[in-house]
């Protein structure tokens, strides 16, 4: 009867394959490279969808801000997280003096306006 060698048990010579393949030194090297490539790869996208979204509320806080307050020499708008309607982006309108003028907030999510058409 022939014996297996795995049911034999370890012997000195196979301490090799009780070895971890990786270092500890190159497990953390592989790692960080893990998290570059992982970042690498969301924050454009992340960019990409704040500067969308800010370019959004600004044109949509303009418009808001021509129809509600015409005397105002522009708007501005923020991102706010704690905000009195929520967190989300803030319209202001802005006078030629200087001083703000809240507006009203367009959400986390800015759409074009629907502003009512007036008929005469």
């Amino acid at each position: 009867m022939t014996t297996h060698p795995e049911l034999l048990g370890a012997d000195e010579d196979d301490d090799d394959f009780a070895r971890p393949l990786r270092g500890g030194r190159r497990g953390r090297m592989l790692r960080a490279v893990v998290w570059v490539g992982i970042v690498a790869l969301v924050l454009p996208g992340v960019l990409v969808t704040w500067g969308v979204a800010q370019g959004t509320a600004a044109r949509a806080c303009a418009a808001y801000a021509a129809y509600l307050r015409p005397d105002a020499g522009g708007s501005s708008v923020d991102f706010q997280l704690f905000a009195q309607d929520g967190p989300g982006w803030q319209c202001y309108a802005v006078s030629t003096s200087g001083p703000r003028e809240y507006l009203g907030s367009l959400g986390l999510i800015p759409s074009a306006p629907h502003i009512p058409q007036q008929t005469s």
